[in-house]
């Protein structure tokens, strides 16, 4: 088995008036060659956005776009139409394909909006953009793994251009979750908040691990946490 945890304090940072942001791979003015994605996980970014403030209308494409909200509350818009104010316990899916142009805001002018931007590579270029939003309550994930995102959309998950199984899951002290790995697939998992132990090594959150050539990923809380769990095929 082979683990590679990415510490919070590691990753880099964005900072601007409105924006606070933790890059766990390049991206932007960050570069590292050493962290240029997980197989076709391609960002993580760690967004804290003032009240008032947000992503003005930009273009994306070829591009796969998650974001999942743990606080606050954020507005998206885009050009093929799609649009909704995403709280936490939701997450939202983009495919940027051919070319898309949107912008995100926090939607509240008091409270900030705390939430995980997640890149993967599609499995082709030249895909028709399309947008995707969907509720996970909290009941859901307690104690176990909800998938919210996969190829096939299974299980009132959102619909995924990639062999990627996404799942989020809420342990507190001593609860634990159980996946197992198939041959040539490979696992990162994302600490959003809380503490927990990945194949018995202690996370915090905002951190993460890349773990390669193992059979099992065992996920248990050290105190109440969240995080997700990304299944992929290497």
């Amino acid at each position: 088995m082979q683990m590679a945890i990415r510490k919070a304090d590691a990753r880099g940072a964005a900072r601007l008036g409105w924006l606070d942001s933790r890059h766990s791979f390049s991206f932007g003015d960050y570069y590292d060659p050493a962290h240029m994605g997980f197989g076709p996980l391609r960002v993580i970014n760690e967004d804290r956005v003032a009240p008032g403030g947000g992503f003005p209308t930009h273009p994306h494409r070829d591009m796969e776009i998650i974001s999942y909200v743990l606080e606050g509350a954020l507005e998206h818009q885009d050009s093929t139409g799609g649009g909704g104010v995403l709280r936490p316990g939701e997450a939202q899916r983009m495919t940027a394909g051919t070319g898309v142009r949107h912008s995100e805001f926090n939607a509240s002018d008091r409270e900030p909006a705390h939430f995980l931007q997640i890149w993967i590579l599609p499995e082709r270029e030249g895909l028709a953009p399309g947008y995707e939003q969907k509720a996970f309550p909290a009941a859901e994930l307690r104690g176990r793994l909800r998938l919210i995102a996969s190829r096939d959309g299974r299980d009132g998950a959102l619909t995924l251009h990639r062999d990627v199984d996404l799942y989020a899951t809420r342990l507190g002290a001593g609860e634990n979750v159980t996946l197992h790995l198939a041959p040539g697939r490979g696992a990162w998992v994302q600490v959003a908040r809380g503490d927990l132990l990945v194949n018995g090594e202690r996370l915090a959150a905002g951190d993460g691990v890349g773990v390669t050539e193992a059979d099992e990923l065992r996920l248990e809380g050290v105190n109440e946490a969240e995080a997700l769990l990304f299944n992929m095929r290497m």
